[in-house]
């Protein structure tokens, strides 16, 4: 009701109009019935499953989110981006082999596709995956390239006696990224019974499968040698880290300021936990799994073990939902950055407060109660 009382005059407060960004983005874009170019990746969509359709994404242009934080491309420039994107949709069984060579490729390969009709412009945003600007059906399709394939990648996909647990696992610690795994597995190249996996679901299936094979090695790793806490911020989300020596433990608690995306007039908090394992899926979504890979990714780099607070601030800079990609980088860049030591639980519990602009997450903490209160062998 807000939004159609507003119409894009700014009354929720936002610096950006969601709605209006979509015909801002959309000025420079002359649908067409025909692409000849670059083909960095493939999506497959959800809906209908498992009758699902898929096709490749073209735009000349890299699809690999760390590329464009190293850029340092901002939301604004993210979103023409991807707006300027063509999402190719048809029966994922016709094209299947094209897929699969496009997702295995090392470098993106161009193709030549023709379309039913002119492309239609429709950017969408989701908070899982990065928007979408261009759909198009697909009449035919040709790759012009051979794909170049790592020889770990080619190792790994030609090995079907591999699970696809063991196939994430064995590429992360080779050092291929979960980005490229996510199109593995989207394009039906890992496991033993393999088929296309929508992109929504092989990535949090990914970020899920990783982390949980890096905490098994951290299980088996000693503590940290003391607290400490990590911070970084990134299109205005807040992320700081509290890590405490012990066995693996995690929480992430998310805080949406009042006039961000999904909090409207209040601030909204909810949160997440776990110890050693996880059964049920997180309220927090795809969230949840990327800020507890890039904890556990820099857990393993220094093999050690501990219990983990992720503090996520969501401010109105962040004006348009990119995708849990956000908070994975956002959380990586916080590990990688300058720690900051504390000789005591109370002085960490403080610092991250003062980093992450407030006190009363701890009101809604399970984790920090137990610390506080629960001795353990690292105690003594």
């Amino acid at each position: 009701m807000r939004c159609a009382e507003c119409k894009g005059k700014g009354l929720c407060g936002l610096p950006r109009c969601p709605i209006m960004s979509r015909f801002y983005a959309q000025l420079p874009v002359r649908p067409s019935d025909s692409y000849q170019g670059s083909a960095p990746s493939v999506f497959v969509g959800s809906y209908g499953y498992p009758k699902v359709a898929g096709g490749p994404l073209m735009i000349d242009d890299a699809d690999h989110p760390p590329d464009w934080v190293a850029r340092g491309l901002g939301i604004d420039d993210i979103v023409g981006l991807r707006a300027r994107t063509i999402r190719g949709t048809t029966e994922t069984e016709r094209l299947a082999g094209n897929l699969q060579e496009i997702a295995l490729s090392s470098k993106p390969l161009d193709v030549e596709v023709r379309f039913t009709k002119p492309v239609a412009f429709d950017l969408r945003f989701d908070g899982t995956i990065a928007p979408v600007g261009l759909t198009g059906a697909i009449r035919n399709m040709d790759v012009l390239e051979n794909a170049r394939v790592d020889r770990m990648v080619d190792r790994t996909t030609s090995d079907t006696d591999l699970s696809a647990t063991e196939a994430c696992d064995i590429l992360h610690t080779s050092g291929t990224d979960v980005y490229r795994i996510t199109q593995l597995l989207t394009a039906g190249l890992l496991g033993r019974k393999r088929h296309i996996v929508p992109t929504r679901w092989a990535i949090t299936a990914v970020d899920d499968t990783v982390s949980k094979q890096l905490k098994k090695k951290i299980a088996r790793y000693s503590p940290l040698g003391g607290i400490e806490v990590f911070s970084a911020s990134l299109y205005g989300n807040h992320i700081v880290c509290l890590l405490v020596p012990g066995d693996w433990k995690f929480e992430m608690i998310e805080v949406w300021g009042k006039q961000s995306l999904w909090a409207e007039e209040s601030e909204t908090i909810a949160r997440d936990g776990e110890g050693i394992t996880k059964s049920d899926y997180s309220p927090l979504a795809g969230a949840y799994y990327s800020a507890r890979l890039a904890v556990a990714e820099y857990l393993e780099s220094v093999q050690r073990s501990a219990r983990v607070l992720v503090l996520r601030s969501i401010t109105g800079e962040y004006w348009a939902p990119l995708g849990t990609w956000v908070v994975r980088e956002a959380t990586r860049n916080a590990m990688k950055g300058q720690k900051i030591p504390c000789a005591t639980l109370q002085e960490g519990i403080e610092t991250a407060s003062r980093l992450i602009g407030f006190s009363h997450w701890r009101l809604h903490s399970l984790l920090v109660p137990e610390l506080l209160t629960q001795k353990t062998l690292f105690d003594f």
